[in-house]
């Protein structure tokens, strides 16, 4: 547990008044409670006593949950107490964080850019210092974007590794095997305490590569994951057929073309939806097909994995950028010659491998740019261990700049 994890309570209540205003990350900032640390859950994840609305307009009105998540129940047995509900897009869908029930969370670093989605509001929070731990959710990327468009630690553990009971939407289907609960912080130490591993002490053999075929990142980043690869004598090797990431998982998500989403979102009320979200299903649209075509899809992520598993007999670990670019201006996240630039993150969604992402350095513009680490399925400890390799050489998370400088932040 860092320095950070241990402060108290009431340090990260003045700070959450103090940035909430400029950043609106926060959706509710719940009563004082005791306990040995504080943390913070993406409205996604339900706090019992406290309504849990995945930023859906059909969900504005929805009665308190009467029990705690899993995980959220795990933190309270661990000594924590939850300080706020964190914001998210509609229905989670964007990599942006926008909703008509509360709006826009800002970026840290430049409050014209987006912290990332679908879990924004708890990495601008965190990396603004009003929350030392968190709770996201990722199913194409949703804790590992906004940790690199804000500068802090995060994991997407193994697929089905932790519970996800008393998520919304809630637990099954078939883009179950996508989506996984995990933690965020500024410290990879306390992902390490969360998760309950140990650093591994043998050597390594480690992968990197920068370009996926799909959308090739900008010079800083480039530059970012060059660094990080040479520090850890890292070789360079792609991966066979990680060019079909982007396509597959969007072909996952939406083979009907996005209507068992509509029919969701009619089922709960949500009559309004965001823009972002109607991006989302009209990108949707280009991959509705039939059952022998779902089959089909079925057939090319089993061969997807294989190449994947294969190409892991030689390596340990995959090194690679988390986006081809650095957090980008509010509103832009769909556009058809950004969008792509998510497929990054994509990758290990398909494969459920864990993955984790550290801030290793800084754009011209100062902003953010994390790595990203991927290991084999069950194999946090090696994602985690490299992840603190590389913190510790390259410093991690920082102050993001003098406008929230008043309180200290450790």
């Amino acid at each position: 547990m860092s320095p950070s994890l241990r402060l108290p309570i009431a340090h990260y209540r003045e700070r959450l008044a103090e940035v909430n205003p400029a950043l609106n990350a926060a959706v509710e900032i719940l009563p004082a409670a005791d306990g040995q640390f504080a943390f913070t859950v993406k409205d996604s994840i339900e706090i019992a006593g406290h309504q849990c609305t995945a930023g859906t307009w059909g969900y504005r009105d929805r009665p308190p949950a009467t029990q705690d998540a899993a995980l959220v129940a795990k933190l309270r047995r661990m000594g924590g107490a939850p300080i706020a509900r964190t914001n998210c897009p509609d229905l989670l869908f964007a990599f942006e964080t926008d909703n008509l029930i509360h709006g826009r969370t800002n970026n840290p670093y430049d409050l014209t850019r987006t912290c990332g989605g679908s879990s924004g509001g708890e990495a601008a929070l965190i990396a603004a210092g009003a929350s030392p731990f968190g709770l996201g959710s990722d199913a194409a990327g949703s804790v590992r974007l906004p940790a690199h468009f804000c500068g802090i630690a995060a994991l997407k553990p193994t697929s089905g590794k932790l519970p996800r009971d008393g998520h919304v939407p809630p637990a099954g289907g078939w883009i179950e095997q996508l989506w996984q609960i995990g933690p965020m912080a500024r410290h990879v130490e306390d992902l390490i305490w969360f998760m309950g591993v140990s650093e591994v002490k043998e050597t390594l053999r480690i992968a990197w590569f920068l370009d996926n075929g799909i959308m090739t990142p900008d010079p800083d980043t480039q530059r970012v994951v060059r660094e990080a690869a040479a520090v850890l004598g890292a070789v360079e090797a792609l991966p066979p057929g990680i060019e079909k990431s982007y396509d597959l998982e969007m072909a996952f998500l939406a083979p009907d073309g996005g209507d068992s989403l509509r029919e969701f979102l009619a089922s709960i009320g949500s009559n309004r939806t965001h823009p972002l979200l109607d991006g989302w299903l009209a990108k949707h649209a280009k991959y509705r097909t039939n059952l022998a075509g779902f089959g089909q899809i079925w057939s090319q992520i089993d061969v997807f994995r294989a190449q994947m598993r294969h190409f892991l007999r030689n390596f340990d670990v995959i090194l690679s950028p988390v986006a081809a670019f650095p957090a980008i201006p509010h509103g832009t996240s769909i556009e058809d010659q950004v969008f792509p630039g998510f497929s990054y993150t994509m990758t290990y969604n398909l494969t459920g491998w864990p993955a984790g992402v550290v801030r290793c350095g800084t754009s011209k513009e100062g902003l953010p740019i994390g790595v990203q680490i991927a290991a084999a399925p069950e194999r946090e400890d090696i994602v985690l261990t490299v992840a603190r390799r590389l913190e510790q050489e390259f410093g991690g998370w920082s102050t993001p700049s003098s406008f929230f400088a008043s309180t200290p932040v450790a």
